[in-house]
This record gives C-alpha cells, sequence and structure tokens, in this order.
C-alpha cells in the first residue's frame, strides 16, 4: 500500500517538476517576446528591471504647422540628473552657475529622486545652446544637457490632428503583420489615425543606466545614449495650419461662447485648411464618452439658408434669375402670410440678399420641373456631396485619406422626395434632409472665390524625414466632379457680396471691416425642442477680400435658441483679426 502511494507521489513530483521545467522554456526560449494574452516582452521587462531610464523622444512621429512649428509635441532643452549622483562627490556648483540656479535646488532635486529626472525649479528649467555645450564639456557621469520631447495635454486643432493611445486590439487588428510592443502608441482618432503607420516608433531615444538588484551601479556609472538605428525616424506630418491664426481662432471661438460648432479657415490659393475649431473640447479623461471627440466641422449638420447659393447657381444656369422678375417675399414657401418677414416683392439678387425663402422654394421647385435631379447635381458641382478632403493613391497606401473620418453630404434620402413639390421647396432653403458639413461648405466658397474649379482640401502638404527632407509630397489636386462655369461663378460672386453690402442684407453686420466680405447666412431649424424654443443652427459662410480672394471661412454655432448665438460677429471678429496678423507680419518682415 504504502508503495503505492510512494510511487503516486512520484508522479505527482514528476508532473510538477514537468510543467516547471515547461514554464521555463516557454519564458526563456518561446514566448520571450510576446508572453500572455497581454503580449507582453519579456526580455525588454527585464532589461528594465535592470536599468534606469529617461526617455529623450518616444519615437512616434510628430505634427508640424506650415511653418515647421511643433504642434502636439514641444521640445525643450533640459538638464538630466541621474539618482546615482547622490552616492558620489561632483561639481553641483558648477553646473548650477551655468544654469543660474542655487546648488542646494541641485542637491534637493538629486536626493529626492528614485529615476532620472528633468531638473525642475519649481518647472523645468530650459537652457540656452552655450549652457548645454558647457555642461556637457564637463563630462559629469549622470549629468547631461539633452533636447527632451514632451507630449503636450493641450493643442491647437485637438479634433482634427486627433489623439492616440495603448491598444494593444487596434494594434493586432490594424497591424498583423508588425512586431510592435503591446504598449506602442496609435492613433486613435483625426489625423493621428489617418497618418499613424507613418507616425508609428521605430524605437526611443533615452539615455540608459544599469544597475544591480538593489540600485547600484552594475557596469561603473556609464550613463548609454540609445536611439534608433534609422536616423531618418521617426518622420513629421507637415500640416497646413498655421499655428498663430490657429490659435487666434480658437480663442475667439471661446470668447463668443460657442458651445458646440466652431469654423474653419482656409487658404483659396492652395485650397488648404489654415485653421480649424471645433467644440466642445476633448474630455481628456474620458474622450470617447462625450461629444467633444467628434470634429465637428467635418460631420454633416442642416445648413440651412446657406444651401440657396446651390440653388442659384443652377437657376443661373437654366436662365430662371430674370432680373425682372419679382417674387412675392412676404408670403412663405407654402403660400401663407409670413407672421416674421415681410420683405414685399423682390427680385432674385434682392432675394438672395435678404434670404428670401419663398423666392428659392419657388425655383426649387420650378428646377424640379426641369430635371429631378438638378439641385443634386449642382450640389456635386460645388462639392457638398463630399467628401472634398485630400484623397490618393500614394506609396503603398490606396485611395489614401488625410481626413478619414470626413462625413459625406446629403440631399435627399429617398427617390420619392424629389418628385414631392413640398419636400423639394423645403430643400431649396437648405431643410427637409439637407443635411452638409462646415468643411464643405468652406471649400463651396473657395471654388466660388476663385472663378468655379473645385479643388480637394488639403491639411498636409508633406511627409518629412528626421532631418526636414522630404519623403512624400502631397500636391494639390482637383476634386473629380463637373465645375461650375467661370460666368456663373462670377454671378454669384456678386450675389454673395450683395449679402453684405445690402442695407437690408443679412449679412450687413460685416460692412465696413477692413477686408471686404461676400457671404451667405443660414439659420436652419433641427426640429429638436428645448422647451417650447426650437433650437437651430446658426451659419454664416463666405470669403475675402471680395476683390482679391485669400480666405474662405465658415462659422457655425449648433443647437442654440433664437434669442441668440449669431456667428456675425464671431465671423466680423476673425476678418479683423486676419487682417491684423496680416499688418503686423507686413511690419515685422520690413523691419
Amino acid at each position: 500500500m504504502w508503495r503505492k502511494r510512494v510511487i503516486v507521489m512520484i508522479v505527482i513530483i514528476f508532473c510538477f517538476v514537468a510543467l516547471l521545467m515547461g514554464r521555463l522554456v516557454q519564458l526563456q526560449l518561446v514566448s520571450t517576446e510576446r508572453f500572455s494574452k497581454h503580449q507582453v516582452n519579456l526580455i525588454e521587462s527585464s532589461v528594465k528591471q535592470r536599468s534606469q531610464e529617461m526617455i529623450i523622444d518616444n519615437g512616434r512621429g510628430s505634427f508640424l504647422d506650415r511653418n515647421g512649428e511643433y504642434l502636439v509635441h514641444k521640445k525643450m532643452p533640459v538638464l538630466i540628473l541621474f539618482p546615482f549622483l547622490k552616492n558620489m562627490t561632483w561639481d553641483v556648483k558648477k553646473v548650477a552657475d551655468i544654469i543660474e540656479v542655487s546648488p542646494s535646488s541641485i542637491n534637493q532635486a538629486v536626493e529626492q529622486a528614485k529615476e532620472p529626472i528633468a531638473f525642475a525649479n519649481p518647472e523645468i528649467v530650459t537652457l540656452t545652446e552655450q549652457q548645454m555645450r558647457e555642461v556637457n564639456q564637463l563630462e559629469i557621469p549622470g549629468v547631461f544637457a539633452v533636447e527632451k520631447k514632451y507630449s503636450l495635454t493641450d493643442y491647437p486643432a485637438e479634433q482634427l490632428i486627433g489623439i492616440t493611445g495603448q491598444n494593444p486590439n487596434t494594434i493586432q487588428k490594424r497591424y498583423p503583420d508588425k512586431e510592435l510592443p503591446v504598449n506602442t502608441l496609435v492613433g486613435l482618432t483625426g489625423l493621428e489615425k489617418s497618418f499613424d503607420e507613418f507616425l508609428l516608433p521605430d524605437g526611443e531615444s533615452k539615455l540608459v543606466y544599469h544597475v544591480d538588484g538593489i540600485g547600484g551601479p552594475l557596469f561603473g556609472i556609464n550613463v548609454k545614449y540609445v536611439e534608433p538605428a534609422n536616423p531618418y525616424y521617426p518622420v513629421n506630418v507637415k500640416t497646413t495650419l498655421d499655428k498663430e491664426k490657429q490659435e487666434m481662432a480658437e480663442e475667439l471661438v471661446d470668447k463668443h461662447e460657442i458651445k458646440k460648432g466652431g469654423l474653419v479657415l482656409l487658404d483659396i490659393e492652395t485650397n488648404s485648411i489654415l485653421s480649424l475649431v471645433s467644440r466642445p473640447k476633448i474630455n481628456k479623461k474620458s474622450p470617447f464618452d462625450e461629444e467633444g471627440i467628434h470634429n465637428m466641422m467635418v460631420r454633416q449638420h442642416i445648413p440651412g439658408s446657406v444651401f440657396k447659393t446651390v440653388v442659384a447657381a443652377a437657376a443661373i444656369d437654366h436662365e430662371l434669375d430674370d432680373p425682372s422678375r419679382e417674387f412675392d417675399c412676404n408670403k412663405t414657401i407654402m403660400g401663407n402670410e409670413d407672421p416674421n418677414y415681410q420683405h414685399g416683392m423682390l427680385n432674385f439678387t434682392e432675394s438672395f440678399a435678404l434670404s428670401c425663402n419663398n423666392t428659392f422654394g419657388t425655383l426649387a421647385k420650378e428646377l424640379k420641373e426641369i430635371d429631378e435631379g438638378i439641385i443634386e447635381e449642382y450640389a456635386g458641382k460645388l462639392s457638398l456631396l463630399g467628401p472634398v478632403g485630400w484623397e490618393g493613391d500614394i506609396y503603398h497606401f490606396d485611395h489614401f485619406k488625410q481626413i478619414a473620418d470626413e462625413d459625406k453630404g446629403r440631399i435627399f434620402l429617398e427617390e420619392s422626395a424629389k418628385k414631392d413639390d413640398n419636400f423639394v421647396k423645403m430643400t431649396g432653403i437648405g431643410q427637409h434632409e439637407v443635411r452638409v458639413t462646415p468643411l464643405a461648405i468652406a471649400n463651396m466658397m473657395a471654388t466660388i472665390a476663385r472663378g468655379g474649379h473645385a479643388e480637394m482640401v488639403r491639411v498636409a502638404t508633406g511627409i518629412e524625414y528626421r532631418n526636414g527632407t522630404s519623403l512624400l509630397p502631397f500636391e494639390e489636386k482637383s476634386l473629380a466632379n463637373d465645375d461650375i462655369s467661370p460666368y456663373t461663378a462670377m454671378k454669384l460672386q456678386k450675389l454673395l457680396r450683395e449679402v453684405v453690402v445690402n442695407e437690408e442684407g443679412t449679412g450687413r453686420g460685416l460692412q465696413g471691416l477692413p477686408f471686404e466680405v461676400a457671404g451667405k447666412s443660414g439659420t436652419a431649424e433641427t426640429g429638436i425642442m428645448d422647451g417650447e424654443k426650437q433650437l437651430l443652427n446658426k451659419w454664416f459662410a463666405g470669403y475675402f477680400p471680395f476683390d482679391k480672394p485669400k480666405y474662405a471661412l465658415v462659422a457655425v454655432n449648433l443647437g442654440v435658441d433664437d434669442s441668440g448665438g449669431s456667428v456675425t460677429p464671431l465671423y466680423a471678429d476673425m476678418v479683423k483679426g486676419l487682417y491684423e496678423l496680416e499688418h503686423h507680419t507686413t511690419e515685422r518682415n520690413s523691419n
């Protein structure tokens, strides 16, 4: 009996030892780089346990504005101190004298340090190039003056640029053939997502100091600088954003208390985004649980009377713009007396300036009788059906999109609506099922200002290697739709200017600005009620200067009641701000 028990015990012990050996084989030989469901790299983890390190650059590519300034990162020359300094004698006074701080403040920081630190007193001490050279010439082990890259918590155009995060499932799904650490940062939204494969890190740049089990020196006091083997990475995406104009735009949007909405500013000549502001802001603690994660400038919204520009273009081409014809603008589009607006009899140009609904409801119905597809056709010509962001075949990407999350526009949801006079009339004033993005509206205004030629909207001009040389350019491209004629564009330009110069025009509040503005207002009913008040989308879209167009600008305030929320003051402040920036830039250049 006892022999059987001994045999059983031996078998159990043997199985236990076999399991241990199997586990050791897995740890040491098989799963060294991808252990457990969390895909832990055991080799890297082991090295980290035996070293202290200061990350200088996490290796992920970054975004630059059009002038080469960093947008989401900041590079700062700082003093790096390793904690082993507390156990050695070194010339702290000489270092303190160079960076102009007290020796005691450096000693105190080292005494409290458990890992390498960027010296702060009380904030990070930034160094001049001369100070960095002098510190490094001392060749004190554990003391380094380096340029360190910091990720910014708050950065401009946050919804456009997007956010990053650590997500093993996203890594596995997006890059099944790449050997990436599970803690690799990947782009989750915006340009971070669109350009993610270019921005993936090729390795970190860091200062490394090897230690034993109790934190003592393992190989003396030598600190090694480690960086990726490829000197061309990380790359930078050169955006079209102008940091100075972007910061001004964000300040003005917040000053005018835009809770939901924002603005988009285009450079007409290159058809590129200079600034884009979306509100609400991203909730950094829980970004995907709130509306701020969405870029409102590339989401579809009800445009209201801004859409009358499309009906006007179609009416011009089909000779429905007879200047001698008048429309009864005391009536609604259904033929009833209008309780809010009594404009009397107006011709085509006056109707556009005063935004008469009856005129454009009538014209939309007449266009339907010519061809049920005309309104959609002209919405396409004016690029409202989208997407309008830059798209093309590059490198090893087919149909690469710079703005991956951009909504398309729409005019009708169902074919039957095109045959219904009432639905068509409502469509003619930008209501019913009409949905467009502010970016597409801005592009429409740029198309008209340019004389009718539609182009893709760029937000990046290229991808650059770390040394600034070009990896991949993004050339200007035309949109694959029929342009409106130069004649039609010219007549639209005059209509848009009349909105501002007419003493009763809906854009008369933009008179007297340093740049002459042409544009169109819009107030769209959303069908959403706040108590007894219906919420509205309030728009102004246009371009300026009128004679030599340079900027296309759209401002929108979403979901506000009729007691306020006009975007005309915001629009006026942007125009004035841009003029002042240009004026100051000219002064700086002349000096």
